[in-house]
């Protein structure tokens, strides 16, 4: 019989996959399943990221797996945002530790062997509206909001009260040249989205 770690290296995408595609890969939704799950993350071969959600352990990968894509599979509906999508863009010189994330849905926090996934509730009109999807190489994809809209969660979700941009430069240290680059009619179809 073969192991869960077995299975999953043939048949998940990425090596991510859920409790319902293991139990399709093993025709069995039951104490059996169950049983392969728990023996393959006590060995370490796998790891739970949350309730029915797992990942091979990164030395049975080929490549990394993609965070930001693991994102969209943990909490949701969501997408990447504010300082994430802010340092992806190249808007905040910094490092970024933590995939955060704009939902719908409560905010809650996810620490797991892949990282830190913190999605927090921002409640708009258009939820998608300045969100793109992004295409990697490797084949994964995410919801990415834009710069000036991962700003705006921002400022939402920390409650700033900015009067001029040069806080924003001061605070995140955003980059001048990308602020001066944004149409001052995308500043005004944010406000209106987010009422």
């Amino acid at each position: 019989m073969q192991t869960m770690t077995e299975i999953a290296l043939e048949r998940a995408h990425r090596g991510v996959f859920t409790r319902r595609e293991a139990a399709g890969w093993v025709e069995d939704d039951g104490p059996r399943l169950d049983a392969l799950l728990k023996r393959a993350v006590a060995h370490g071969e796998v790891w739970r990221i949350r309730r029915g959600l797992y990942c091979l352990h990164t030395r049975y990968l080929k490549r990394p797996v993609d965070a930001f894509a693991v994102a969209q599979l943990v909490h949701g509906p969501s997408y990447i945002s504010m300082e994430a999508a802010l340092s992806h863009h190249g808007w905040i010189p910094e490092a970024v530790y933590t995939v955060t994330s704009a939902s719908v849905a409560r905010s809650r926090t996810f620490t797991t062997p892949l990282g830190v996934f913190s999605f927090t509730r921002v409640p708009q009109r258009v939820f998608y509206a300045a969100v793109s999807r992004v295409e990697t190489r490797a084949g994964d994809s995410f919801l990415l909001a834009d710069p000036l809209k991962a700003l705006a969660d921002y400022v939402y979700v920390h409650r700033c009260r900015w009067t001029s941009l040069t806080p924003v430069m001061e605070d995140l240290r955003v980059e001048e040249e990308a602020l001066r680059d944004v149409p001052p009619e995308a500043f005004d179809l944010l406000k209106e989205l987010n009422r």
